[in-house]
């Protein structure tokens, strides 16, 4: 994959080789295929999912992560118009990044030591995903699933637990005391030239507590019971339903 050489991640989208996705989705059929651990700066070195991330590391760290992805030949001098290339497994992970047009962002509450906090799964128009795991120390995990089993392992990572009858405390005070919790964003982009802009998103917002799981959603989106605003003018939770009382087939809805 290929991007201008400005030192920051401001190129514009990787030039996809022909018969890369095809031999992806190929392999990916075979069952699923890791893409390697990388930190925040290696990823923002090559304008990979920086959209999506908390902060943008120092410039420092971004020159040293230069240096280390081309000492491991993941960055190489490319053509003479400026040009730097992305190879091996990084590429195809820079360039399935700007074809995805759908991101689901799940962030966590109550993960232990191992698991990570933060996943996030960009679907592709064939069906697999690229699957992101972040944990504690901001490694990120790289890996593509076909989208059925990704869905599946996103949902054995959320909160789970027979479904809660309806509740009269107040949403924020129980998510707050929940074992577990987790917010789940999809959000969905439009690409306008070399740039990726935000449209919709839905909250989708989970939470045990005793053993019962609660599911939330924000006052103006859809299908929700008794939508209303914070007091400072915010869409306040309010309880929501399951899509087939299921978490699984509430995300599949909202990728859909």
């Amino acid at each position: 994959m290929s991007r201008p050489d400005d030192g920051a991640s401001k190129g514009g989208p990787a030039a996809v080789p022909a018969g890369l996705v095809t031999a992806v989705v190929d392999l990916v059929d075979t069952g699923p295929v890791l893409l390697g651990a990388y930190t925040i700066a290696e990823l923002t070195a090559v304008d990979a999912i920086v959209d999506f991330l908390e902060a943008r590391p120092a410039q420092e760290a971004i020159a040293e992560a230069v240096r280390s992805l081309a000492a491991r030949q993941l960055l190489v001098a490319g053509t003479e118009d400026g040009q730097v290339q992305v190879r091996g497994d990084l590429g195809i992970a820079v360039a399935l990044q700007q074809r995805a047009r759908v991101v689901l962002d799940a962030r966590a509450t109550g993960t232990v030591p191992g698991e990570p906090w933060r996943i996030l799964m960009l679907p592709q128009p064939e069906p697999i995903s690229l699957v992101i795991r972040i944990d504690a120390l901001g490694v990120h995990e790289l890996g593509l699933y076909q989208t059925p089993d990704a869905i599946d392992r996103l949902t054995s990572w959320l909160p789970a637990g027979d479904l809660a009858d309806r509740a009269d405390e107040n949403p924020d005070d129980l998510v707050a005391a929940a074992e577990r919790s987790a917010l789940v964003t999809v959000t969905r982009y439009t690409a306008q030239g070399s740039a990726e802009v935000a449209g919709t998103s839905t909250d989708l917002v989970l939470a045990r507590r005793d053993g019962a799981l609660h599911a939330f959603g924000r006052g103006d989106s859809v299908d929700l019971e008794e939508p209303r605003t914070s007091r400072d003018g915010h869409p306040a939770l309010v309880r929501r339903r399951l899509h087939a009382d299921s978490v699984r087939e509430t995300i599949a809805s909202m990728l859909e």
